[in-house]
């Protein structure tokens, strides 16, 4: 997936050039606006490529990722299979609760760094899972 941010970060910096160009010798209004929307979509994959550079993850905010992010995911699992969705979600508290009392046994003294480690990432997905359910909440229905 980075090759196609970073070939598409070229592709736009290829299209700018060319309308550089275009907007010395001839300017229209389209010409600006479209060097606008190629300028921000090259910071996107710029910004893309810095993210996944840094932390391995990606930001999802350009156009080719987005609706690829855990939020676009579970938001679209819970509107096709609510059951599948509070399915998952049990299952991270149930890992919340594991790590927690895993972090107390004595035995585990070696593991320790890693067991707080899967604790916050699964304390982060449940963050995630409730924002989801709350912005569900605030959704007026349909009727």
């Amino acid at each position: 997936m980075a090759t196609v941010i970073y070939n598409d970060r070229i592709n736009t910096w290829r299209k700018m050039k060319q309308l550089d160009e275009l907007l010395e010798t001839k300017p229209t209004a389209q010409a600006v606006a479209d060097m606008a929307e190629l300028r921000i979509r090259n910071l996107q994959a710029f910004a893309e490529l810095r993210s996944l550079n840094d932390t391995g993850r990606f930001l999802c905010r350009h156009p080719i990722l987005f609706g690829r992010s855990e939020t676009a995911r579970l938001t679209d699992l819970l509107r096709r299979d609510p059951a599948e969705f509070l399915r998952r979600h049990r299952n991270v508290l149930d890992n919340i609760k594991r790590y927690r009392s895993y972090l107390k046994r004595a035995d585990r003294q070696a593991r320790r760094p890693q067991d707080k480690q899967n604790l916050e990432r699964h304390q982060s997905q449940e963050r995630l899972f409730r924002i989801i359910l709350e912005q569900q909440q605030e959704r007026p229905s349909k009727a």
